[in-house]
């Protein structure tokens, strides 16, 4: 198994750069060559790139999750490299075609088997999607039925609706491209540019249910001198809810655990301010649930300020810092949300591995899309950059074909 936390040094991908700016320059000079098995090189040569591509990405993932698992990189090499490898066998499957029948192929074949990629992908990945989008929708009527009405309780079904629509789309409009109902070069960049939209979501929804799954299931390394417990709210007499217990139990194992096998003691830190709602802060009711489960009391640290991880992380560093600087650190929170509340403990330099409690099935699945949606919308700017690069891509790739 990977271990976290042992590459002090950021993984780079440069080299995906360099790699593709000299496979684009020998494309260019083969397509310029008159010779009969030109196409033949070029077939092989993206094959190779495609191939290449698909390993650096999947080393830079392990890499990334030595260094900080809990990364937006995370998501994007592990999504890319799934589409990447795709692209890898179509393109391996045309070089295959190419050698057995060089005559029979052009330069239009090869720049639209590449073009396409993105729609044949969604075809492939359909079965898959459709069957996500109907379990978010079945997990979305469990969780109303035992959580009550409320709109939050219904994204999955909000997101399951957007996929399969998406899908529905992008094939409607294809297959009027395909049978000359709509033959602008307009339509079709603009189909070409929506699908490659899709693909990036998509991708990106794959690799964070994959990076959600690592981080969930991980097993810290029982060296630890620090467990944070974050807080998720308390029942109205001020016990905590069963959510929250969860967490609690999952580090008191743990603690356990690492005393029996290393004969260290950790301290808790137990983060959460009171709610309007709440009788008594979250801190002070973990702190009472610890004591009562035979944890010393010199052993047990408060944080009753935070309202939220990104404060839970804030103001744990903080007691931390002040106790032990350079500790070693693990915090405890719900299986869906360990990936997040990593990603909110590096935001303040804090480097922490997680360990996530199980929660009922019908709810991971609503509060991963909850969590998948606050992943996007903080990466703003990394997204813009992808996007302008797939706008610029695919604008080349379909004025190549059409034009």
């Amino acid at each position: 198994m990977v271990q976290f936390d042992t590459r002090n040094k950021k993984p780079k991908v440069y080299n995906i750069a360099v790699l593709t700016a000299v496979s684009a320059c020998i494309y260019a000079l083969l397509t310029r060559v008159e010779a009969p098995m030109r196409f033949v090189c070029v077939s092989v040569l993206s094959t190779c790139y495609f191939g290449i591509v698909v390993v650096m990405l999947l080393s830079a993932f392990r890499k990334q999750l030595q260094y900080n698992p809990y990364s937006y990189n995370t998501i994007l090499y592990t999504g890319f490299a799934l589409f990447n490898f795709f692209v890898f066998c179509t393109h391996l499957r045309e070089a295959v075609i190419c050698i057995r029948d060089p005559g029979g192929f052009s330069q239009a074949r090869m720049i639209l088997t590449l073009l396409n990629s993105a729609k044949n992908y969604l075809v492939l990945t359909a079965p898959f999607l459709l069957a996500f989008s109907i379990g978010l929708f079945i997990s979305n009527i469990w969780l109303i039925r035992n959580e009550g009405r409320h709109w939050v309780n219904i994204l999955g079904m909000i997101a399951g609706f957007l996929v399969i629509a998406g899908q529905l789309v992008i094939g409607t409009l294809d297959y009027k491209i395909y049978t000359g109902l709509f033959s602008s070069i307009g339509m079709k960049l603009a189909v070409n540019l929506m699908a490659a939209f899709y693909l990036y979501f998509e991708c990106m929804l794959l690799g964070a249910m994959i990076a959600d799954l690592i981080a969930a299931l991980y097993q810290a390394e029982p060296d630890k001198d620090f467990l944070i417990v974050l807080g998720c709210g308390l029942r109205p007499d001020g016990t905590p809810t069963p959510l929250l217990k969860g967490r609690l139990d999952l580090a008191l194992q743990f603690y356990r655990q690492q005393l029996r096998e290393t004969g260290r003691k950790a301290c808790f830190v137990v983060s959460g301010g009171k709610g309007p709602d709440e009788v008594i802060s979250e801190a002070q009711s973990m702190h009472d649930y610890l004591i009562a489960h035979g944890i010393p009391e010199e052993q047990i640290f408060p944080e009753d300020r935070s309202t939220d991880t990104a404060e839970n992380m804030r103001f744990s560093r903080q007691i931390i810092q002040e106790r032990m600087p350079g500790a070693k650190v693990a915090f405890f929170t719900t299986n869906y949300h360990v990936f997040r509340a990593g990603l909110k403990a590096r935001r303040v330099k804090m480097r922490a591995v997680g360990m996530g409690a199980p929660t009922r099935w019908y709810f991971w699945s609503n509060a991963a899309v909850r969590e998948y949606v606050g992943l996007l919308t903080e990466h703003r700017g990394k997204q813009i950059l992808v996007f302008l690069m797939l706008i610029v891509s695919y604008t080349i790739l379909t004025i190549l074909a059409y034009a």
